[in-house]
Formats: structure tokens, C-alpha cells, sequence
């Protein structure tokens, strides 16, 4: 049976419920999750105080549910099991996160995955800022795992990644890819300007952009049809994230760059 936390709490302060994981409170009891130490705003309290607990924790799943959208540190740093909100989310939605999967049934705030290292997780709505991104100061963001948003996501998806998959079903903001060392991001709506500045290597598609005008120092290399653009897709389709089957056989203009960062870094922009 799965571990309920139904959200009672009515407050305009946030509510941190960092370490609150299936792999950690798997052989607990209710009343020791009731006891569970979170934060709010710069007094802790225990979990029965906001959340209603009922259910069992041995299967390793945990549904959250109530507007959820002033509680943040969702997930952060879970290893493996399962994690359902039915409803909204607040900032830094599996952050850090190396294994397991998050659905948000809603939308997120800023900092989904943050420096996210392995799982999956799937937002049904809109992300904010900072998709996969580093903290600010870190020299490495996402390293690995999948980041799949149905809807728009704000400015610099995937800032400072090193390995992964992000896919944005939307529109996305400005400087995706921003400072990419390396792995995926697609963007399958309109995207914001200066894409891939700074990049190292990695592939950035902004597929829903196709006049986008990049940095002058992203040079054309010509049109194409990757095969590994549409394995991609073979495996987004298995993750039930939904797009337009004709990105499987379109046509893809190529860039090379950043130029001033060696070039090795790519942006395909649909033909």
C-alpha cells in the first residue's frame, strides 16, 4: 500500500521537505514518519503538523497530494522508488536526485532536477526557471537521468549540464543549453534567444524554431536527418511523452559551436 501525505498546511511561508524519500522512510512507521523533521520558513515542525500521513511506506512509493505549490525540496536526493504528486509543485522537484522516478501532475516551480544525477522525472504542466541547471557557483549540473516537461519551461534549461536528457513538450525560455558541457536538450516549442552560448559539446534541438536567429559564432554544417535524434524519440514515445510523430522523419538544419568554446557543441533547428 502507498505511502499518503496529504497536504493540510495553510501558510504563505515555504515549507522544505528535504530527505523526505521512499528509501528513507521505507521500514518506518507512521508515527515515525509523523515525527519526520521539515522546515518552515525558519522553524522546524514535525510532518504531522502540515501534512495528513496514512498508508503504508514497505512499497517504496509516496503520493503527495493538496497544493503543493508553497512546499519545496520534493524528492531532493532519493535513490529509488516512487514519487506522485497530484497536483502542483514547488521549487527544486528531485534535485539531486540519483535514481527512482517523480511525476508532478501539474506544474513545477524553478530548479526541477536540479544537478539531477540519475531517474526520471516527468512534470505533466509547466516548469519555471533552471530545468536541470546548476546551482549557482557549481561546475557541473545535471549528470545523468531524463527530465521530461509537457508544457513551457523558463530560461537556461539545462545550465551547465554534463550528461542527461531534458525534453520540454512547450515553448522555452532564454539560454538553454547555457554553459553545456555535454548530453540532450530538445525543445519542442518556440525557444527564447542566445541558445547553446557557451556550450562546450552536446546536442541542443529547438525544434519548434525554426527562423531562430544564434549567436554568431554557431556556424552551418548543412542539413541532415540524425538517427540518433530519432532514437531519441523511440525512447521519449516509451516514457509516454507525447509529440509530433513527424519529428521521427523530418529534415534538421545543423550548427556547429560555440566557436569560441572549441565548436564541438550542436543545435539542430527543424528545416
Amino acid at each position: 500500500m502507498t505511502l499518503k501525505l496529504d497536504y493540510t498546511g495553510q501558510t504563505p511561508i515555504p515549507v522544505e521537505v528535504e530527505g523526505l524519500t521512499p528509501d528513507e522512510v521505507r521500514g518506518q512507521s507512521l508515527a515515525e514518519i509523523e515525527q519526520f523533521e521539515i522546515q518552515h520558513g525558519n522553524e522546524k515542525l514535525p510532518l504531522a503538523a502540515m501534512f495528513r500521513v496514512s498508508g503504508d511506506p514497505a512499497d517504496g512509493r509516496i503520493e503527495f497530494s493538496g497544493n503543493l505549490s508553497g512546499v519545496h525540496w520534493i524528492g531532493a536526493g532519493m535513490t529509488d522508488g516512487e514519487i506522485h504528486l497530484a497536483g502542483p509543485a514547488g521549487r527544486h522537484v528531485g534535485s539531486e536526485m540519483t535514481g527512482g522516478t517523480i511525476t508532478v501532475d501539474g506544474d513545477a516551480s524553478d530548479w526541477v532536477g536540479g544537478e539531477m544525477h540519475g531517474g526520471l522525472i516527468h512534470v505533466r504542466g509547466q516548469a519555471g526557471h533552471l530545468v536541470g541547471a546548476a546551482y549557482r557557483g557549481s561546475r557541473r549540473g545535471m549528470t545523468g537521468g531524463t527530465i521530461l516537461i509537457d508544457g513551457d519551461a523558463g530560461n537556461e534549461i539545462g545550465l551547465t549540464m554534463r550528461r542527461g536528457l531534458i525534453a520540454v513538450g512547450g515553448a522555452g525560455g532564454d539560454v538553454p543549453g547555457f554553459n553545456m558541457i555535454a548530453g540532450t536538450i530538445l525543445v519542442l516549442g518556440e525557444s527564447g534567444i542566445r541558445p547553446g552560448a557557451a556550450m562546450r559539446r552536446g546536442t541542443i534541438g529547438l525544434l519548434g524554431s525554426p527562423s531562430l536567429t544564434l549567436l554568431p559564432t554557431f556556424r552551418a554544417a548543412g542539413r541532415c536527418r540524425p538517427l540518433v535524434l530519432s532514437l531519441v524519440f523511440r525512447q521519449l514515445q516509451s516514457l509516454g511523452f507525447v509529440f509530433d510523430a513527424d519529428l521521427l522523419t523530418a529534415e534538421y538544419r545543423l550548427f556547429h559551436g560555440d566557436l569560441l568554446e572549441g565548436g564541438r557543441g550542436e543545435i539542430l533547428l527543424r528545416a
